[in-house]
Protein backbone atom coordinates (compact mmCIF):
# COMPACT_ATOMS: atom_id res chain seq x y z
CA UNK A 1 0.00 0.00 0.00
CA UNK A 2 1.96 3.39 -1.17
CA UNK A 3 2.46 5.90 2.01
CA UNK A 4 0.62 9.55 1.34
CA UNK A 5 0.09 12.37 3.42
CA UNK A 6 -3.15 12.84 4.63
CA UNK A 7 -4.89 16.30 4.57
CA UNK A 8 -4.69 17.07 7.90
CA UNK A 9 -1.21 15.99 7.81
CA UNK A 10 -0.26 18.71 4.76
CA UNK A 11 -1.99 21.37 6.48
CA UNK A 12 0.44 21.60 9.48
CA UNK A 13 3.37 21.05 6.92
CA UNK A 14 2.17 23.77 4.50
CA UNK A 15 1.69 26.35 7.89
CA UNK A 16 5.09 25.57 8.94
CA UNK A 17 5.78 26.02 5.48
CA UNK A 18 4.29 29.02 4.42
CA UNK A 19 5.79 30.59 7.79
CA UNK A 20 8.80 30.44 6.47
CA UNK A 21 8.50 31.78 3.23
CA UNK A 22 6.75 35.15 4.45
CA UNK A 23 10.09 35.05 6.75
CA UNK A 24 12.15 34.95 3.01
CA UNK A 25 13.96 32.18 4.74
CA UNK A 26 12.22 28.94 2.22
CA UNK A 27 11.27 29.63 -1.38
CA UNK A 28 9.77 26.60 -2.93
CA UNK A 29 8.90 22.82 -2.06
CA UNK A 30 8.55 19.60 -4.12
CA UNK A 31 6.13 16.30 -3.01
CA UNK A 32 7.34 12.82 -3.79
CA UNK A 33 6.06 9.48 -3.50
CA UNK A 34 8.43 6.72 -3.26
CA UNK A 35 8.50 2.91 -2.08
CA UNK A 36 7.01 3.14 1.55
CA UNK A 37 7.52 6.79 1.78
CA UNK A 38 6.33 10.24 0.90
CA UNK A 39 8.47 12.98 1.22
CA UNK A 40 7.78 16.63 1.41
CA UNK A 41 11.53 18.63 0.37
CA UNK A 42 11.88 21.88 1.27
CA UNK A 43 14.24 24.67 -0.86
CA UNK A 44 16.52 27.28 -0.24
CA UNK A 45 16.47 28.29 -4.04
CA UNK A 46 14.30 26.19 -6.72
CA UNK A 47 17.60 24.49 -8.66
CA UNK A 48 19.31 23.49 -5.32
CA UNK A 49 19.13 20.56 -3.58
CA UNK A 50 16.25 20.22 -0.82
CA UNK A 51 17.15 22.31 2.61
CA UNK A 52 15.13 19.53 4.43
CA UNK A 53 13.32 17.21 3.71
CA UNK A 54 9.52 15.62 5.77
CA UNK A 55 9.53 12.07 5.69
CA UNK A 56 6.61 10.00 6.09
CA UNK A 57 7.74 6.12 6.32
CA UNK A 58 4.16 4.37 6.75
CA UNK A 59 1.03 5.88 9.19
CA UNK A 60 3.37 7.06 12.82
CA UNK A 61 7.32 6.87 11.62
CA UNK A 62 8.40 10.67 10.46
CA UNK A 63 11.82 11.52 9.70
CA UNK A 64 13.05 15.37 9.64
CA UNK A 65 16.51 15.12 7.39
CA UNK A 66 18.74 18.00 6.09
CA UNK A 67 20.46 16.52 2.77
CA UNK A 68 21.46 12.96 4.42
CA UNK A 69 21.85 14.04 8.05
CA UNK A 70 18.82 12.87 9.81
CA UNK A 71 18.07 15.56 12.50
CA UNK A 72 14.87 14.18 13.52
CA UNK A 73 12.78 10.74 14.47
CA UNK A 74 9.26 11.05 15.97
CA UNK A 75 6.25 8.77 16.07
CA UNK A 76 4.24 11.76 15.49
CA UNK A 77 4.02 14.43 12.97
CA UNK A 78 3.65 17.45 15.70
CA UNK A 79 7.18 16.09 17.36
CA UNK A 80 8.69 15.77 14.14
CA UNK A 81 8.30 19.24 13.23
CA UNK A 82 9.13 20.45 16.80
CA UNK A 83 12.64 20.67 15.66
CA UNK A 84 12.26 23.71 13.68
CA UNK A 85 10.75 25.24 16.70
CA UNK A 86 14.06 25.15 18.20
CA UNK A 87 15.04 28.41 15.67
CA UNK A 88 16.63 25.53 13.10
CA UNK A 89 16.89 28.17 10.57
CA UNK A 90 19.37 28.82 7.70
CA UNK A 91 22.50 30.55 8.57
CA UNK A 92 24.68 32.45 5.89
CA UNK A 93 28.55 32.65 6.52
Amino acid sequence: MPVCFRRSELGLILSLYSQRVASGEWRDYAIDQGEGRAVFAIFRHSMAQPLFTIIKHGDDDWEIAHGPRSLMHADSLDKALAVFGRELRLVAL
